[in-house]
């Protein structure tokens, strides 16, 4: 899975890929896990959701969006959601909420570490979405199993019934 290559930070914000964006980590570039339907499904639903709700809220929710955690870390969300600043191009201040949705050829513990860094960066709300499992686990002090998924900040609750079919 984990295709490196030694690169700079200039280049690799300078590269774009044939197939699935790459992320960056201390030099190296490193293949993600490649989504299948179901995977783009609940991505786009919770996508969806967040984008809906701009109406009434300032929020600026994305897909696959490049952002620095530190100087030489680059990860790419499944979907985040910036709240209540419209972030930069690759954005340096963390988003509000930060959504992994676990594909089948993902390693635990290297999704494990990702939202690990999402937490340690400040992200306030680090969520795993298991579109095959049909679950939902919150990231703050270890991985937890949920029913829904809250934004308190927002008013928001997510129920696994409005992302899964």
């Amino acid at each position: 899975m984990d295709a490196k290559t030694a690169i700079s930070v200039e280049q690799y914000l300078h590269t774009s890929f044939p197939d699935l964006d790459r992320e960056y980590r201390d030099g190296e570039i490193v293949e993600r896990a490649l989504p299948d339907y179901l995977h783009g499904q609940v991505q786009g639903a919770l996508f969806a959701l967040f984008w809906t709700l701009r109406t009434k809220l300032p929020l600026f929710p994305c897909v696959e969006t490049r952002m620095r955690l530190r100087p030489n870390l680059f990860f790419i969300p499944d979907v985040a959601v910036f709240f209540p600043d419209r972030p930069a191009r690759v954005p340096e201040t963390p988003p509000l909420v930060a959504i992994e949705v676990l594909s089948l050829d993902d390693r635990m513990t290297e999704v494990r570490a990702k939202l690990d860094e999402y937490r340690a960066w400040g992200v306030r709300h680090v969520w795993l979405v298991d579109p095959h499992g049909r679950r939902l686990y919150t990231c703050d002090d270890g991985l937890a199993e949920v029913s829904s998924l809250r934004v308190p900040e927002l008013d928001f609750q997510l129920d696994p019934n409005q992302i899964f079919e």
